[in-house]
């Protein structure tokens, strides 16, 4: 292989409560849903790249034979972790918007390299986190 993939195109996260995540991702983070089959996922444009939300009792259920995509069965239990860059608004911003839906910041970490980020969970208890890109020096 001669080059790194160059960037994450899509993350999942997990849960059973897809109406409750879509109520989070769409109307608290104002996140596009592009797609929607009932009872199996929800998925969200999040600025270059894609944000599925997966239940995780229908996603490990093989696709039958006549299925128009066969996407091979995956799943995880528990909760997960995504990481939305806080350009735009800023930590404040996201803070402040968090605040107005009543969406409580479990965390915030102010790193050495002077970055900062803010901590919350979704609806079936995922970590979502909003940081400065120089936490990772980009």
């Amino acid at each position: 292989m001669t080059d790194a993939p160059p960037r994450v195109l899509e993350t999942c996260l997990y849960a059973q409560d897809l109406d409750a995540a879509a109520r989070f991702y769409g109307e608290v983070l104002g996140l596009e849903m592009i797609q929607s089959v009932p009872d199996r996922h929800r998925f969200f444009r999040a600025g270059g790249g894609m944000l599925f939300v997966f239940n995780p009792l229908t996603t490990p259920i093989p696709p039958g034979p006549d299925a128009p995509f066969q996407v091979p069965p995956h799943g995880a239990h528990g909760p997960g972790h995504v990481c939305f860059s806080a350009e735009g608004p800023g930590i404040e911003g996201w803070a402040a918007r968090l605040a107005q839906h009543d969406v409580e910041i479990e965390s915030r970490v102010d790193w050495p390299n002077g970055a900062v980020s803010i901590y919350c969970r979704d609806p079936a208890g995922n970590s979502v986190e909003f940081a400065e890109p120089k936490i990772w020096g980009l």
